[in-house]
């Protein structure tokens, strides 16, 4: 199944953590992950086509179903249409919507076959999350630092993994990266239960009426009752 189904989820998280995200900024933040991840798929078949003219003949470029110069320019296009739409959401959103461009082709055209590949692609992941965050109202990326260092440890884990899995050598990287990312992601649930406990409760008691004598009040004195009449005689008599 292809991971393009998990890009929506980035900007999500990053519009949820925000706390004001709106449906016009959150689907422009969708929309540009959409097409920049598209993008960096396009390009990575452009950047493998003698690999792949190799290895993986039934590919789209070696086989000729499509050119190079068709996904080169497809690659182009996708990551403008993807700049565009984060340019409607803001200043905020294209500054992070370029730097995640520069990422997807750093890493699609240099770092991928290098030891920061990895860390490259969990940086994109990450870099997504605060997109979302960054196309809302006020752009409160801070909000959202956390669950983008998650997923960008995550990341890296999971491609440092998958590499070491096709190539084979010392699993020193893979644990250390898991480690790296299980330890992030418990951190990040103590903080959040801290939060939890220490946020104050908002439900209303019944107030209790203070004390007579401590409010200050004066209680009156008791009424005194009337002396009982004496008793009538009977008429006629003395």
């Amino acid at each position: 199944m292809s991971a393009l189904f998990t890009v929506p989820g980035d900007a999500l998280a990053g519009a949820a953590a925000s706390g004001a995200g709106t449906p016009r900024t959150t689907a422009l933040a969708v929309g540009c992950s959409l097409c920049l991840y598209e993008a960096g798929m396009a390009l990575n078949d452009w950047a493998d086509r003698a690999e792949d003219a190799a290895e993986r003949p039934h590919r789209p470029l070696p086989s000729g179903r499509i050119t190079a110069p068709a996904a080169l320019l497809a690659a182009s296009a996708l990551t403008a249409a993807g700049l565009a739409l984060a340019a409607r959401a803001g200043r905020p959103a294209l500054l992070l919507a370029s730097a995640l461009a520069s990422t997807v082709w750093a890493y699609d055209l240099r770092l991928k076959h290098t030891p920061w590949g990895p860390l490259a692609m969990g940086a994109a992941r990450g870099l997504d999350v605060l997109l979302g965050a960054a196309a809302q109202p006020g752009a409160r990326t801070r909000t959202a630092l956390a669950a983008a260092g998650a997923l960008t440890a995550h990341t890296t884990a999971v491609t440092a993994v998958s590499r070491h899995e096709v190539r084979g050598g010392s699993t020193s990287a893979p644990l250390a990266a898991l480690a790296a990312s299980t330890a992030l992601g418990a951190a990040l649930v103590r903080g959040a239960l801290g939060r939890t406990r220490n946020t104050p409760r908002t439900g209303h008691s019944a107030p209790v009426p203070p004390h007579p004598r401590r409010a200050g009040w004066q209680q009156p004195p008791p009424a005194r009752r009337a002396p009982p009449s004496p008793p009538r005689s009977p008429p006629g008599t003395r």
